[in-house]
């Protein structure tokens, strides 16, 4: 039997309610007075604050007490915009997190005119939904899961009719930034369930995240419930009061059947489905089930893990068909029992193609409003977009919606503007035109300004009579206040050249012929410097148009990852080079480009990428690398590099390569350095497979002496991250130490690091667990074929190990395991060399019996 799911509206919830932590959150009651905020919702016990200071325009009111009953305090107020086209919150996110959204509208009457608005909600520049509260007394609630790309995210309401725009909550949460990825677009909610015959609605505090789960049942199930505690340790964080209970069809033989209708019935969508077993199964008992939505995703032979969490989701977006989206769980025939799942959430997809305005632009815009305090209506959410919105008295280029848009013409002309020019209008490289003429500025035009008059912009100044145009104002009391301080300068250059005289002369003394040919150590204070940027190198240094140039216009990309895009490309004609230009959307950003260009300026070794060069010009950021044609690590012990399989010998060498690279920074570099980002995708390979480290826009001196650790925000990737590192914020060598073993790990047994189908989800506590078995074969790649000394096998695990201790002071130093992974390398290759000698003997034999001959025993 099909079960069809119908959304519900907002209403009054019926939570269960736990004590939580509610950083990051953002929960705003629209139109509440400041006077009465903040306050505790009492049935979840989340702390409402007033919206006032989050929007300058607007009217607060109360909806019809009549219609107030039923309502929890957050829509009993709100706020309606009666002047203006578009009104805009602007709320402080953090950029490159993804966040649930939400926004709720209520009319209830509070103007007692009976007419139910409607009009548009914009998230930035785009257009998210069309909100119509006709017919809809209880009003109406929106959801979106977005990532935001700026560090300010702008809920716009636009008004499209009569009618005035309302608003009377918005909720921001973060989640983590694994969960719900798309690939492309955000994720509008369709539903989000639990299957039970409860009646009551789950959300905070038993989520975390705040997500609302409705109850979800239907005449063909059968619910079944534990009091056991279940292991919701996923990155989804489902509630465990959800876990404990699931549905199973009541006929055990027939497949579990859920149909819906996505919107817009066109959509692309989403699927998230989570399980765990929560019966306690006999020793003759399976349940197993394939996993199916019609014509788009099947997950065949699924088992759920006992009192744990599994989440399977659908990577890829999928379209249903036009009978809607048809999920089936079907039991298999080796399974003795009916399948089961225990929530379920569907989103559809939604595209937000406009990108936001040039981010640099933006913030001096705002600069400026907030300098002069302007209050014009429409300078309200994004500047230039849409372009129907754009602020009033600004001009705006636009190339493609690929571009983000930049601001060519800034007039403020008669609007009684007084104090100083700002210097922070210099800054808006794509200015052409600003008008300030017409005000009441004082003081002296900043002489940055001037030069980009030099430059070609239009500057118009006239009708501020108390304004000096000229960057030498007052001269004659500038003479006579800097009368003595010219004197002093004048003294104190003369002392400076005596010294640098002197120092000079006993320099030439005491330089013998071998200093004279030595080069200059290349150390960050020696990097050439201007205003433009602390590491700027002329030797080094591309333009962006040579950047342009030596990739073809960008014409081949190698890869993609956190900072941008990875091109091919040409220096001098013949030398290959990779050039990694920085996305203006990169959560990494400037501060890890500068650092990376530091170091590499610094330190030289033949297991580290060399920097050939880079480019910092205005918002285009590119490091050049030396080329590495056979890419990473990852993709070899994957498969996808090439197809052939890396021998033993081969990834033992690979490592040696990586931990001489690792051993440096930690031991020959002064001060030395942490990389704080080993992984497999960061150690990349050159024609001879010679490993290099790269990816240095993480990394941190170490201190020396007599501190032990330097106390920093975690950084890094998880599943390689040190855990000691991320429970204290200590940052020490050992914490590469830690992400390097498990490195080796998946160099041995080429499985993913998080699993969670398996006994043991993470590697670590898997191959522990496999190596009391003594069992060598189900911890080696089988990709291996036992072609390796068992000796070298066991040797590197031991290795690996004593790298992932949970206490850091127990872990090796890189020399320690430099040397000790040396003695795999001699045992691996002596192997080989037996092996050539006895070429007599058939190879599918020998390997066979040299392998039953030496496996060891569990160590």
């Amino acid at each position: 039997m099909k079960i069809h799911i119908f959304l519900a509206l907002i209403g009054t919830f019926v939570v269960i309610v736990g004590a939580q932590d509610q950083e990051g959150f953002i929960s705003l009651d629209c139109g509440l007075p400041i006077d009465e905020s903040p306050y505790n919702d009492s049935f979840n016990e989340l702390t409402f604050t007033s919206d006032s200071t989050f929007i300058q325009t607007g009217k607060i009111d109360r909806v019809d007490k009549d219609l107030s009953i039923n309502l929890s305090r957050q829509y009993m107020t709100l706020r309606y915009f009666p002047e203006g086209k578009r009104n805009c919150y602007s709320l402080d996110v953090k950029r490159g997190t993804t966040y649930l959204i939400v926004v709720s509208f209520v009319y209830g009457n509070y103007d007692g005119l009976n007419r139910d608005p409607n009009f548009d909600i914009h998230l930035g520049p785009n257009k998210w939904k069309r909100i119509d509260l006709d017919g809809e007394k209880e009003g109406t609630r929106e959801e979106i899961i977005h990532k935001v790309m700026s560090n300010s995210l702008d809920i716009c309401l636009v008004k499209t009719g009569e009618t005035f725009p309302i608003i009377s909550a918005i909720e921001i949460r973060p989640l983590k930034n694994k969960t719900y990825v798309t690939q492309s677009g955000s994720l509008m909610l369709s539903f989000r369930v639990y299957l039970s015959n409860s009646d009551a609605s789950i959300r905070y505090a038993d989520d975390v995240h705040d997500r609302i789960w409705s109850p979800f049942t239907g005449s063909s199930f059968t619910h079944i419930t534990t009091n056991l505690n279940i292991n919701n340790s996923n990155a989804y964080d489902i509630p465990k009061t959800i876990l404990q209970g699931a549905a199973t069809p009541k006929n055990a033989s027939a497949p579990l059947i859920i149909t819906w209708e996505p919107i817009p019935t066109n959509a692309e969508v989403y699927l998230y489905m989570h399980f765990a077993e929560i019966q306690t199964l006999e020793a003759n008992e399976t349940r197993q089930f394939d996993v199916i939505l019609k014509g788009n995703f099947n997950h065949s032979g699924f088992s759920p893990t006992k009192l744990k969490v599994f989440t399977l989701f659908t990577e890829e977006p999928m379209k249903c068909g036009s009978e809607g989206c048809h999920l089936q769980l079907v039991r298999t025939p080796n399974s003795t029992l009916p399948p089961l799942i225990n929530a379920l959430e569907a989103y559809s997809v939604i595209e937000f193609s406009q990108l936001e305005t040039s981010l640099s632009d933006v913030g001096a815009i705002k600069n400026i409003k907030d300098t002069y305090q302007l209050s014009k209506i429409t300078w309200q959410g994004d500047p230039c977009l849409p372009q129907y919105l754009s602020w009033e008295n600004i001009r705006c280029t636009y190339v493609d919606d690929s571009t983000p848009p930049t601001i060519i013409s800034l007039d403020l002309s008669n609007n009684s503007l007084t104090g100083p020019v700002p210097i922070f209008l210099a800054t808006m490289k794509s200015l052409s035109l600003i008008n300030l003429s017409g005000n009441n500025l004082s003081g002296s035009v900043p002489q940055a300004l001037l030069d980009r008059e030099k430059e070609g912009l239009v500057l118009k100044l006239e009708g501020n009579p108390d304004l000096c145009k000229s960057s030498f104002c007052n001269k004659e009391k500038k003479k006579k206040n800097y009368l003595l301080p010219s004197v002093a300068s004048a003294a104190s250059l003369l002392i400076v050249v005596v010294v640098v005289a002197l120092f000079f002369v006993f320099r030439k003394k005491k330089t013998g012929p071998s200093d004279l040919h030595d080069p200059p150590s290349m150390t960050v204070s020696n990097v050439e410097k201007t205003n433009q940027s602390s590491i700027i190198s002329k030797k080094i240094r591309y333009t962006y148009s040579e950047v342009q140039e030596m990739t073809n216009n960008f014409d081949k990309a190698l890869g993609e990852g956190g900072f941008g895009v990875v091109y091919h490309g040409f220096v001098n004609v013949t030398e290959q080079v990779a050039v990694k230009l920085l996305s203006q959307s990169s959560s990494q950003g400037y501060k890890h480009f500068k650092a990376e260009v530091e170091l590499l300026l610094r330190v030289h070794h033949i297991n580290l990428v060399s920097l050939v060069g880079y480019c910092d010009e205005g918002e285009h950021l590119a490091l050049i690398y030396e080329y590495m044609p056979n890419g990473d690590l990852k993709q070899h012990l994957s498969g996808k590099h090439s197809g052939f399989v890396l021998s033993w010998e081969s990834r033992l060498k690979i490592v040696v390569d990586a931990a001489l690279g690792l051993e440096y920074l930690h031991t020959g570099c002064i001060p030395p350095m942490v990389h704080r980002d080993i992984k497999t995708t960061n150690i990349l390979l050159d024609q001879h497979l010679q490993a290099k480290l790269a990816d240095f826009g993480l990394s941190r001196s170490f201190p020396i002496g007599n501190e032990k650790h330097v106390s920093t925000v975690v950084a890094g990737t998880p599943g390689y991250l040190d855990p000691e590192y991320y429970q204290t914020n200590w940052l020490t060598e050992k914490s590469d130490i830690y992400s390097f073993g498990i490195v080796l790990l998946e160099m041995i047994t080429n499985r993913p690091i998080i699993q969670q189908t398996r006994e043991k989800p993470h590697l670590v506590e898997w191959v522990s667990f496999m190596i009391t078995k003594g069992d060598i074969r189900n911890i080696m790649d089988p990709n291996l074929h036992h072609n390796y000394d068992i000796g070298s096998v066991w040797k590197a695990i031991e290795i690996a190990m004593s790298c992932v201790n949970l206490s850091s002071t127990r872990r090796p130093n890189m020399s320690q395991v430099v040397n000790e992974l040396k003695e795999c390398v001699i045992s691996e290759t002596s192997r080989i060399g037996e092996g050539r000698d006895m070429e007599s003997k058939g190879s599918v034999d020998f390997s066979k019996d040299f392998y039953n001959e030496v496996i060891p025993q569990a160590r």
